[in-house]
């Protein structure tokens, strides 16, 4: 698909202006320097045309701010990967030495480059900016991201280079890396792409950005480590933890990353898990930092995470190394896997019979003199599989025999890394013999 970066010097708009293009917040805006680390992804649609758009860090050969030189090198691949470039400069300055630095450099590149003269609220402080045509390019927008301003007339002079060629929408599965921070989620993406696609150091905090990648039939998308909000010190740190949580409820997958040398699953984790599966998304869990362990098996610690925590019996646990890539090739059958699994459909004829053998092996209870009778149970959607008991008391299917049926369903139907949704309702227009002993 044809794909534009958003480029230029540090703090003149450009994540503004990306997250204006795009027509929602996806990028973190502040008034500071280094924001924005990695590049991210962005589908737009302008016009009836659709291409990619890509955010990237600040163009500065003299910045000293943490991560510059690796922020560099990440714009450096986005305009290598563009067909064409928007060069972003801010229309309430002058030209600076930093704006023809990346003049001359993307020149050189020979694509197609649209000037955004960005921060131009009126016509008179267009006047004030006509300096910066000095640059020598002749597609020149007087734009304010802030404001939406020239933003329409920026599009129409991309869009005017885009053949009419009809891409078909295929359906990928989304896949979000989730956990608490520096325990190596760019790392395995990075080890997945087979290049230093994200940002990676020891410092926590390092992704503020969710950052989407498409890779192996799947979208991934890495995002800002968890913390406690007490640990939420910077602005930036709390958007970064929304836009982790708008990437879990986006996403059909979640890879949950744990560390092997801290020997399981801490309380923070298992709250994010649960939050996972409350919102019916699927799941599987990568214990990363294998090869800083010893003396554990494998399988030791894959039993006691599952002993530890009933809930992830049915969530597959690979044990591994991102850094080494070691057993990361076993992510994609069970994301593939997974993600059938959440679009899965059960005729009710099945169910049914499936019913009724369960029920053979162990009777519902009674309470208070009640009996659970289950008429029938039938599937009533997807994403999560989500299953209706027809009763004939919607609160007299107790908890212990609502897990009972969920267990022996599993082990019937599998449905491996995916929530399942088990409700009672009461079966409309009959009668059951209590009522009737009432009424006579």
């Amino acid at each position: 698909m044809y794909t534009v970066a958003v480029v230029g010097r540090p703090n003149v708009g450009k994540s503004a202006l990306f997250n204006r293009m795009c027509g929602k917040r996806r990028s973190i805006v502040e008034d500071f320097e280094g924001v924005t680390r990695d590049r991210l992804v962005e589908k737009v649609e302008a016009f009836g045309k659709h291409f990619l758009l890509i955010d990237t860090g600040g163009i500065d050969s003299t910045a000293t701010i943490a991560f510059s030189k690796e922020i560099r090198e990440q714009t450096l691949k986005a305009i290598e990967e563009a067909d064409a470039l928007v060069f972003v400069v801010d229309g309430t300055s002058r030209v600076t030495l930093q704006d023809e630095e990346v003049a001359r450099l993307l020149f050189k590149t020979e694509k197609p480059v649209y000037l955004a003269i960005n921060k131009i609220d009126s016509s008179l402080a267009e006047a004030h900016a006509t300096e910066f045509y000095t640059l020598g390019f002749s597609d020149s927008y007087f734009v304010s991201a802030v404001h939406g301003r020239g933003v329409a007339d920026l599009l129409q002079g991309i869009i005017a280079n885009i053949d009419d060629e009809e891409n078909e929408e295929v359906f990928k599965p989304k896949v979000a890396i989730v956990g608490r921070t520096n325990v190596g989620k760019s790392t395995l993406l990075n080890k997945l792409l087979n290049e230093e696609r994200c940002l990676v150091s020891d410092i926590p905090g390092t992704t503020r950005d969710t950052v989407d990648i498409e890779m192996g039939g799947c979208i991934f998308v890495d995002t800002a480590g968890f913390r406690k909000k007490k640990a939420e010190k910077e602005t930036v740190d709390k958007f970064a933890a929304v836009r982790t949580m708008k990437a879990i409820e986006d996403c059909d997958v979640c890879i949950m990353m744990i560390d092997a040398t801290e020997g399981g699953l801490t309380s923070f984790e298992k709250s994010i898990l649960d939050h996972v599966q409350e919102l019916g998304k699927g799941c599987l869990i990568f214990v990363n930092k294998w090869d800083s362990v010893e003396g554990v098996r494998m399988e030791h610690v894959q039993e006691r995470i599952r002993a530890l925590n009933h809930f992830l019996i049915h969530v597959p646990v690979i044990v591994g190394s991102a850094k080494f890539g070691r057993n990361i090739e076993k992510l994609f059958p069970h994301i593939f896997d997974i993600y059938e699994n959440l679009g899965k459909r059960i005729s009710t004829g099945q169910l049914n019979t499936f019913l009724e053998r369960a029920i053979q092996r162990n009777h519902p209870p009674s309470v208070n003199g009640k009996r659970l009778r289950i008429y029938y149970l039938t599937q009533v959607s997807v994403r999560p599989p989500t299953f209706v008991l027809f009763v004939n008391y919607e609160e007299l299917l107790v908890e212990s025999y609502r897990r009972y049926l969920l267990n022996e369903f599993r082990k019937e139907y599998q449905f491996t890394g995916c929530p399942i949704r088990f409700k009672a309702k009461k079966k409309r227009n009959t009668k059951t013999r209590e009522e009737l002993h009432t009424k006579t």
